[in-house]
């Protein structure tokens, strides 16, 4: 069983050990990791995935200017490079989550040069909010990009000022246009909103967008100790499987509804960062959700969860896999006792 060799779990393990399964699979690169970060097996290098045949046709798809292209899509919202820089945040998380890609693929490092083209001097990634500020992929795309092998590029360390400098007074971040009460269909509107509109600091964080924002903080080697993500995952901790703050995800059922890689905030990207973090797994609210976890595991080891974002065959498993990592990382073993 996956279990934790410390006391501090209160005995707690999975009923099936999905360790063994992943690592047989018919996946390679789900093989590959499982083996290399469950198991601690020497699987070889990563690089060897770049050339699945998958990897290949993602990287086939790519434009000459580092993009992806978004297929269809309502005009009305966003123009077709605001698109594309949503579809190429898509694949290259594909690439560098399921592929084990960095910038020595030339692939990478063409796709950051896109999503890079769009920081705005402030610091944050604009375009897929209209004008606006987006919170949300900022966090989302600072991560791929830091995983990809830009920790230590300057244009990241201008996204955590911006960042740092744009959290709501509770330490927490909320999407700026919400906290200002502004609906969904005005967001793209120049018009009423030529200018990106600040936060009004004084209103609650929201956990779907302090969950994405802290998993570029989670992803980074220096970020993830600082006084800021600390204080987020604090909050993000203490809302697992609350209710958000705002309508995008009042519902408490969204926190199940999940995907590979990670899009949005949802039990298992947030058990991921508070992993990273070095948050106490005893800690109550984490410690329910590790429980709710294991209520909804199925015989074959895969968890009931809502799979959304993706139609890849493999997809409970690869979330299998993350759920694995995050209880690998608070020192559950794989293996029976």
């Amino acid at each position: 069983m996956l279990r934790h060799t410390d006391s501090v779990s209160g005995g707690f393990s999975l009923e099936v050990d999905p360790a063994p399964v992943l690592a047989s699979s018919g996946n390679a690169a789900i093989s590959f990791f499982a083996r290399r970060d469950l198991l601690d097996v020497d699987a070889g290098p990563v690089s060897a995935l770049w050339e699945l045949p998958e990897a290949r046709r993602i990287v086939a798809r790519q434009q000459r200017d580092g993009s992806w292209r978004y297929p269809g899509g309502n005009r009305r919202l966003r123009s077709q490079e605001n698109y594309d820089q949503l579809e190429t945040f898509r694949q290259a998380s594909a690439l560098v989550e399921k592929f084990g890609f960095t910038r020595e693929h030339p692939a990478i490092e063409r796709a950051a040069d896109f999503l890079f083209s769009f920081q705005a001097a402030e610091g944050d990634f604009r375009g897929i909010y209209g004008n606006q500020y987006a919170t949300t992929y900022v966090g989302a795309i600072m991560e791929v990009l830091i995983k990809g092998g830009f920790a230590r590029d300057p244009r990241i360390a201008r996204g955590f000022r911006w960042l740092s400098g744009v959290r709501q007074a509770d330490g927490g971040w909320a999407i700026p246009l919400r906290t200002a009460g502004v609906p969904f269909s005005e967001f793209f509107d120049l018009e009423r909103h030529p200018e990106p509109i600040a936060p009004e600091r004084s209103k609650p964080f929201s956990h779907l967008v302090t969950g994405m924002v802290l998993r570029a903080f989670a992803a980074h080697p220096v970020q993830r100790g600082s006084a800021t993500a600390r204080a987020a995952g604090r909050l993000l901790e203490g809302s697992l499987y609350g209710k958000d703050a705002y309508g995008d995800r009042g519902d408490v059922g969204y926190w199940e509804r999940v995907s590979f890689p990670f899009w949005f905030t949802d039990v298992v990207s947030a058990l991921d960062s508070l992993s990273r973090l070095g948050f106490d797994p005893g800690a109550p609210s984490i410690s329910a959700a590790i429980d709710r976890l294991r209520a909804i595991q199925r015989p074959d080891g895969t968890f009931q969860l809502k799979l959304v974002r993706g139609r890849d065959k493999d997809l409970p498993w690869w979330v299998c896999l993350a759920v694995c990592r995050s209880l690998r990382r608070w020192g559950y073993a794989s293996g029976r006792g």
